[in-house]
């Protein structure tokens, strides 16, 4: 395999020719220096805080509030200067370098209303453009945090096309994110572009993470193990934290109010510091959240757990040379949350207790250099998290059901990437990386008498070569993993082309492939409350690996009706699964909690379209659609229970859903937006308990709306205050025929994750 392996990566370079490093030029003391200003296509005004930067160094600046800026000491030679600001299209200009000479260059840029043109890593592991690359990817940015009144995550995941988030439980709280239809399970969440989100973290993390310390949000839909790992047969959630970009300070508190009056509160303090120099910068980020429980049908028992949440870190940066950076991430996370009835008692104390406290730890470090040729690029990365939880899980005062686990995750590699001139036929990069994940998982519970003690290594090794002008991109590359929970070395290969008859044209097919280990403990690996009873997950001891093949085709459109934009995106997607993962009752263990083993169904299909509209006109307003119809049913009708009779469609996954959100400019100071989420009909599972015999039902369908309005004041020259309240799920969409007391399903639960909820904030920035 070694030797298969290192005949590619040398079959390529041989067939596209090599070249050698270029010695990066001297800049101390050159003298050469740049300045100018930026001003705004339309107002002809001065943009303040444009970044300005070399392209293929780290060497940059961002412009003063009166938009002018100075680079001094610059090498000399030919280069490419870059204006780029969010909501504004980038802008480029070259220049020749000489020493001892000062040159002015100004730049024009224009609004856009969408960002179109976006930077992304997520396609191919290097920064792409994002309308030309072969790969579909969606970003969800700090505005579609705002507009949705998003102060998680896992709140506004929900807005990308493709994507569903849902409440799995109604004790423990847990959110799932899922990707065209499939579970959480089939989705990869990077952060930073390392996998450290562990089968435990995953649980809980997106509902943790809070989005003042997060940038921007990449998706990509369908299989993505040809670049990251196992559990990508869904799709990528690259979670890509903030960087300081300049000085800056900010204040927010947001109160929620729900229906019942119970509340929710949200308070973070974020900062940025940036040396005068731009050569080191950090960026600090916290935030508070503390919500009450919340009790829908007034039986006692919770709907939606209390939490009290910390969370606080920082990510900063430190340039070795004019082509290197070294960049720095940490995080800590401190969260309990309790479910149940009687909340304010110990858990044991209580008929239905689900609590869990979990301490994390996590971090990176990153070291990257540039060529000054723009051809070479070297990545060298570590990142780690660690996750202590103390939990309870009990059901009839039990006060044996006390737990604890401890989990860790190390993630180690490095990539390099060429840029040929000419690969054969057109330009190509050509990319090869290494990646060894190691996690260490000891779960205990005293109550369940149950012990799982897992060491999971995978040790991977990718390639890929991209051939790329303006009109077509072809991509072809591969995974090999080592996975120590299964003898063989797994290939998933990878294919996808991008043809553009037109500059406002993408077409794109694609193929990859995928695989889940079956290792131990899951996501979905917890203890559940049904019937006064406490529910158990194991796995089949004969259990086999489930491997995926995804197909898709898109056409991507872009158009400019005078001021106006568009881009509409229209995909077709076809999953094949093998050996694919089902759960079943298979009885009660001695201690009479109920056991549901994990097994191999014969195989299952989802296939569906996906579509999505932007629309905009540039400070005046943004809308953004998304629909989904698919179907997503097992090869063989299935049994979950022998009360019910056997299904061959997949529970959960509705054959319609969409969302938009809707955001309009009033005044250059007033803005309003309109949000929504509509998930069609599914099957969900319904246990016994509170109802005689187990049960398939059938849910209605249900709009979850939202409203926003803000106001934008000027205390100072520099410091800025605003004010913004609304209400989300306006006509109250919640589930009405909740279980009631303690022979209730806990996870029989559907609908919007919140139940009305009124909502007034204040931030102040500086």
């Amino acid at each position: 395999m070694k030797t298969k392996i290192l005949f590619t990566i040398a079959l390529i370079v041989s067939l596209c020719g090599g070249t050698s490093f270029m010695a990066m030029a001297q800049s101390r003391g050159t003298d050469a220096n740049i300045h100018g200003h930026v001003i705004h296509a339309q107002t002809r005004e001065h943009i303040p805080f444009v970044t300005i930067t070399i392209k293929g160094t780290t060497i940059g600046v961002v412009a003063d509030a009166s938009g002018h800026f100075f680079l001094k000491n610059l090498p000399v030679g030919e280069h490419t200067i870059v204006a780029e600001s969010i909501g504004l299209k980038s802008v480029e200009q070259s220049v020749t370098m000489q020493t001892g000479k000062s040159i002015e260059i100004n730049f024009t840029m224009e609004d856009q209303t969408e960002t179109m043109d976006e930077v992304v890593v997520s396609a191919t592991r290097n920064e792409t453009n994002k309308k030309s690359t072969a790969t579909i990817v969606n970003v969800a940015s700090a505005k579609l945090f705002e507009s949705t009144a998003s102060t998680n995550l896992a709140e506004s995941m929900a807005f990308q096309p493709g994507l569903r988030v849902e409440n799995t439980c109604g004790n423990c709280g847990a959110v799932q994110l899922r990707i065209n239809g499939l579970e959480g399970q089939y989705s990869q969440i990077l952060l930073d572009s390392s996998p450290i989100f562990s089968s435990l973290a995953g649980v809980y993390g997106l509902e943790q993470l809070p989005v003042a310390m997060i940038e921007r949000v990449e998706v990509i839909r369908g299989g993505g193990s040809a670049l990251f790992g196992s559990n990508a047969i869904g799709g990528v959630v690259n979670i890509i934290t903030k960087e300081p970009l300049r000085n800056s300070l900010s204040l927010s508190h947001t109160t929620n109010i729900m229906e019942s009056g119970d509340a929710e509160f949200n308070t973070s303090l974020n900062g940025s510091f940036v040396s005068d120099d731009r050569r080191a910068g950090v960026y600090l980020f916290g935030m508070v959240k503390d919500r009450d429980a919340y009790d829908r049908n007034g039986d006692g028992f919770t709907d939606i757990t209390s939490m009290l949440a910390r969370t606080i870190g920082f990510r900063g940066y430190y340039k070795t040379s004019a082509t290197s950076k070294l960049t720095a991430e940490y995080h800590h996370i401190s969260e309990f949350r309790r479910g149940g009835d009687q909340i304010d008692l110990p858990p044991h104390m209580a008929e239905i207790a689900e609590q869990t406290d979990h301490n994390i730890n996590g971090g990176s470090l990153r070291w990257n250099f540039y060529a000054p040729n723009s051809r070479h690029f070297v990545n060298v990365y570590t990142s780690a998290q660690s996750i202590g939880r103390d939990s309870y899980y009990g059901t009839g005062k039990d006060p044996n059901a006390y737990g604890r686990t401890e989990d860790f995750t190390i993630v180690t590699g490095a990539q390099y990437s060429y840029v040929f001139n000419k690969c054969l036929f057109m330009p190509a990069q050509f990319t090869v990386g290494f990646e060894y994940t190691y996690n260490d998982l000891n779960d205990h519970s005293i109550g369940f008498d149950r012990s799982i003690l897992q060491t999971v290594r995978t040790a991977g090794m990718y390639i890929q070569n991209e051939w790329k002008n303006e009109k077509v991109n072809f991509v072809v590359g591969g995974r090999f993993d080592k996975h120590n929970m299964m003898r063989k070395i797994i290939f998933s290969p990878r294919a996808n082309l991008r043809y553009s008859p037109h500059e406002d044209v993408g077409l794109r097919v694609s193929y990859s492939s995928g695989y889940r280990a079956p290792q131990a403990f899951d996501e979905d690996l917890h203890i559940d409350a049904v019937n006064n009873q406490s529910s158990i997950i194991e796995l089949d001891p004969n259990l086999r690996p489930e491997y995926s093949h995804s197909l898709s085709a898109s056409a991507d459109l872009y158009h400019n009706f005078g001021l106006l934009q568009s881009n509409l995106l229209v995909e077709g997607f076809y999953t094949m699964l093998d050996d694919v993962f089902a759960l079943a009752k298979t009885g009660e263990n001695e201690a009479g909690y109920i056991i549901q083993t994990r097994y191999n169904a014969s195989g299952a299909k989802v296939r569906g379209v996906t579509a999505e509209l932007k629309l905009g006109i540039p400070d005046v307003f943004e809308f953004q659609a998304g629909y989904t119809f698919q179907r997503s049913h097992y090869n063989e009708p299935e049994e979950w229970s022998d009360n019910v009779e056997a299904q061959r469609r997949m529970f959960r996954t509705p054959d319609h859903y969409a969302y938009f959100t809707a955001t309009g400019n009033i005044t250059s100071q007033f803005k309003a937006s309109v949000f929504g989420n509509y998930t069609g009909e599914m099957l969900v599972q319904h246990n016994a308990g509170y109802i005689e015999a187990d049960r398939t039902e059938l849910t209605p369908s249900f709009w979850d709306m939202g409203l926003k309005l803000s106001y934008n004041f000027r205390l100072s020259p520099i410091i800025g205050m605003e004010i913004h309240g609304g209400i989300k799920n306006i006509f109250d969409a919640y589930q009405s025929d909740i279980d009631h007391g303690a022979f209730r399903d806990s996870v029989y639960i559907y609908g919007p994750m919140n139940p009305r909820t009124f909502f007034l904030g204040v931030k102040f920035t500086l």
